[in-house]
């Protein structure tokens, strides 16, 4: 704790405990601010784990479908499939949604070229089924991978703003409040200080002035 360098008044006595009430207010809604960021990022964070591990597991099973292909077809063969694009085109909208004071993204992309069960663009001769298979997982991926993305960056930018609510919210605990309690205390004790010091001036300027009309009553 450190004193604030000010005049020891009644006018800044009322000034700092209007800043600390302001200051411990404002602590208070930090205080909520930063418990239901975190209740959100704990939600976005099992819904990531989750999605993640759905991409995960497509990725293998088209990995190890392709692997299988690989064994039967001839290399120039899946070179020139891996060319030939599954979609003939892919939109997506990024709008900003508010969560909490943090703007995160909202995607939206078009479902009818997206779709799992969409017709591959190669022809069927030279090729298997486990190639189908591979291309067809693949295919579903990327509404997944989209996903995992805004989830992603969802949570980076809710920890991101976790991390700036709690330096907050220790700076008012920590610094601001303790020190405006602080000198507020001190110049109460100033205050009172001054005041009993006032008292006892008029005391002593009563005396004298009771003995001046004792004398004067003597002679």
């Amino acid at each position: 704790m450190a004193r604030l360098n000010v005049n020891p008044t009644r006018m800044e006595l009322s000034r700092l405990k209007e800043r600390l009430a302001l200051a411990s207010r404002g602590h208070d809604l930090l205080k909520d601010k930063q418990d239901g960021l975190m209740r959100s990022f704990i939600s976005l964070v099992r819904q990531t784990h989750q999605v993640r591990q759905e991409v995960e597991a497509s990725l293998k099973k088209g990995t190890q479908n392709f692997a299988l292909a690989k064994a039967l077809v001839h290399e120039h063969e899946l070179e020139q499939l891996a060319l030939i694009p599954a979609y003939e085109e892919v939109t997506v909208d990024v709008h900003k949604e508010n969560m909490l004071s943090v703007n995160v993204p909202r995607m939206f992309f078009d479902q009818s070229v997206l779709e799992e069960d969409v017709e591959m663009n190669y022809g069927y001769l030279g090729t298997n089924s486990d190639i189908d298979a591979s291309m067809q997982e693949f295919a579903g991926i990327l509404p997944k991978l989209l996903k995992l993305a805004e989830l992603e960056k969802r949570t980076l930018l809710l920890g991101d703003e976790i991390e700036k609510t709690r330096r907050r919210v220790n700076a008012l605990r920590e610094r601001t409040i303790p020190d405006l309690e602080e000198t507020i205390h001190y110049i109460e004790l100033k205050l009172d200080e001054n005041e009993r010091a006032e008292i006892s001036r008029l005391m002593k300027i009563k005396d004298f002035d009771e003995a001046d009309e004792f004398l004067y009553a003597v002679e």
